[in-house]
């Protein structure tokens, strides 16, 4: 955000940015904060204590959000029975059909998922959909043979979360419109779930730092200390 912004400034009279905030505190800061013209997305965004550069330091995971996460997720699945797939509410259903669309550029979904024997075909696609974070994965459940739980628990509020090259992990917790409580409960299990991702292969500090932002608003500091008690 532009610091000379006007919205920027009418954020620093009710935040103060270099404080870390108990968490029920930061969100209901965050609500203090001038509204956008849209319904604003809230995310939980942590640095972490891990060499991302180390395969086996890799944080991934999905969390099941109690309030969900307001987004219309467009999900893809890879399959030999689409039909299946579409019964559980997937927009899109295939396999050598949409690895072609795909290879040609077409990438209007949001999430992929893809059976364990349609992975063989699918792991094709590794170039174009792992940058992007949309390969399936059994480690954040997007490779399964229960194609219909899958996809129900995605559009019920299912969210991927994956670390980025900086040991940067961003998870959406709900939009603007929620009740202060949703983002609240949203946001400790997210918290929860990052923590389960933590690998073996990681020692000391896992989460060094947890701030909560809207997409309009500087980031609130999130007191790690008081998240124990």
């Amino acid at each position: 955000m532009d610091k000379k912004s006007k919205r920027y400034q009418k954020a620093l009279q009710v935040a103060d940015l270099n404080k870390k905030y108990l968490l029920s505190e930061a969100v209901k800061t965050l609500y203090k904060m001038p509204q956008a013209r849209f319904n604003e997305t809230i995310e939980l965004t942590a640095h972490l204590g891990v060499d991302p550069k180390q395969t086996d330091q890799t944080v991934r995971g999905s969390v099941g959000l109690p309030h969900g996460s307001g987004r219309a997720v467009r999900v893809l699945v890879f399959t030999e029975n689409p039909e299946e797939a579409k019964v559980a509410g997937a927009e899109y259903a295939g396999l050598e059909d949409l690895i072609k669309k795909i290879e040609e550029g077409w990438m209007d979904f949001d999430v992929a998922v893809a059976t364990s024997s349609a992975m063989k075909k699918v792991r094709s696609l590794a170039k174009i959909l792992g940058p992007r974070g949309l390969m399936p994965n059994p480690k954040n459940g997007t490779v399964s043979d229960d194609i219909a739980k899958v996809v129900k628990e995605v559009k019920a509020g299912r969210v991927d979360f994956r670390m980025d090259k900086g040991a940067n992990v961003a998870i959406v917790v709900g939009k603007r419109s929620f009740g202060e409580q949703e983002i609240l409960e949203n946001a400790r299990v997210a918290i929860e779930a990052l923590e389960k991702s933590k690998s073996s292969a990681i020692k000391g500090n896992f989460v060094e730092s947890l701030s909560v932002s809207l997409t309009m608003s500087p980031s609130v500091k999130i007191d790690l200390k008081g998240l124990q008690n």
